[in-house]
């Protein structure tokens, strides 16, 4: 029999384990809120590996498969570096992947990449990899018509990993942003349909806060992740920020990168960025 005034020792060690919950509930939502590196409750998503280094840990292991994805940044920023690496990633696993471009010539793009070390044409060989020059009026016209030559490839190759590099002049087809609004849903709508997950690189100079002018896209995508590049006293230095990513606990920070062998993003946040 208890003494009077004395506790169960079986409430005390439930009132104990009460408080370490609560505990630890509060360093998880101290931690979530500085924005770095969390892992909150299993993901249910299935994820596909960007191949970043310390850019999956931000986004919990990856894209969520069958995504599309909108990668914005101003010249020089990195945009053609950070996508090649998605489909590199891919590629290195087994992966079918397509590398669409509205500019940039075969020969002249595997000369940049192989600066990096990247030799695509033996993935190419291997029929991994498979590099389409396109125009935009001829994507305009797809949308218009349903198909074309990029959705016979995704289906004859078993495509799972696209990127389409740039839309911007896509997005200079159309006058107003009504428009681009009705054109972005129908070539999201699209890209949905085919199975694969996909990064649209869009060029242009975001603001220190992350705002694009290119609305249509920016609401349709399943994330938006931002790459600034930033004149710091005499250097211009890379920075790199997740904005949006649907379904996803992502950090709200901003990172510094270097272009090496690769985008070699450092897993530090950047203090006083927006000062």
């Amino acid at each position: 029999m208890r003494k009077k005034g004395e506790k169960s020792s079986h409430k005390r060690k439930r009132g104990e384990f009460s408080h370490g919950r609560i505990a630890e509930k509060k360093r998880s939502v101290r931690k979530a809120n500085t924005g770095d590196f969390v892992s909150g409750k299993k993901d249910k998503h299935e994820r596909v590996a960007v191949g970043i280094k310390n850019f999956d840990a931000m986004i919990q292991g990856g894209f969520e498969k069958n995504s599309t994805n909108l990668l914005v940044g101003g010249s020089g920023s990195g945009k053609t570096i950070f996508a090649t690496q998605f489909l590199l990633e891919g590629m290195k696993r087994g992966e079918n992947c397509l590398y669409v471009t509205f500019e940039e010539k075969k020969e002249q793009f595997y000369q940049n990449m192989a600066s990096m070390g990247w030799k695509l044409e033996d993935y190419e060989k291997k029929g991994l990899f498979t590099f389409l020059e396109y125009t935009p009026i001829k994507v305009k016209t797809m949308l218009e018509e349903g198909g074309g030559a990029i959705e016979s490839i995704i289906l004859k190759k078993k495509i799972t990993r696209i990127v389409i590099d740039s839309i911007t002049s896509f997005a200079l087809l159309f006058q107003d942003e009504p428009e681009r609004r009705s054109a972005a849903l129908s070539l999201f709508g699209m890209i949905r349909a085919w199975n694969a997950t996909a990064l649209l690189t869009l060029e242009e100079d975001p603001s220190e806060d992350g705002a694009i002018s290119s609305g249509a896209m920016k609401f349709e995508s399943d994330s938006l992740i931002v790459l600034y590049f930033i004149r710091k006293k005499e250097f211009r230095e890379r920075f790199l920020e997740v904005i949006k990513m649907r379904g996803t606990k992502h950090s709200n920070r901003v990172y510094s990168f270097e272009l090496n062998s690769g985008i070699d993003l450092k897993k530090t946040p950047v203090s006083g960025f927006f000062d």
